[in-house]
């Protein structure tokens, strides 16, 4: 037999012993240092998406802070809102504005309003 014969009857034949040793063996290879020198472009985009996906999630989580801190404000100031609208609403009321009228020395007319109409028919002068 030939040496090529003897080769390939020696590859066929590894047990699984063998074949995780040349496994790893490949394994190391990939990962040696002249693999890593190879790949640093690669190495150095990874760690660049790995940085700018931390920075993002930081930035979101602050922004909604932000937002909660933002929406309680809107709340209150809505509530606010809604009461200066209603006390507005009460003052308005014609009992209201006559308590209010009594107190500066002013009373309600005791005659209903009217109109006055312009006359038209004045000569020119």
């Amino acid at each position: 037999m030939s040496n090529v014969e003897q080769n390939g009857q020696q590859q066929e034949v590894l047990t699984p012993a063998q074949r995780v040793r040349n496994d790893w063996r490949s394994l190391v290879e990939k990962v040696s240092y002249k693999a890593i020198v190879n790949n640093i472009p690669y190495l150095a985009f990874v760690v660049l998406l790995c940085v700018l996906y931390i920075s993002n999630s930081h930035r979101a989580l602050e922004m909604q802070r932000e937002l909660n801190a933002q929406h309680k404000v809107l709340k209150e100031l809505r509530w606010k809102y809604m009461d200066t609208k209603s006390q507005l609403m009460y003052v308005k009321t014609e009992t209201q504005v006559l308590k209010n009228a009594e107190n500066l020395g002013l009373k309600p007319s005791l005659l209903p309003a009217y109109k006055i109409k312009q006359n038209n028919n004045r000569p020119n002068p």
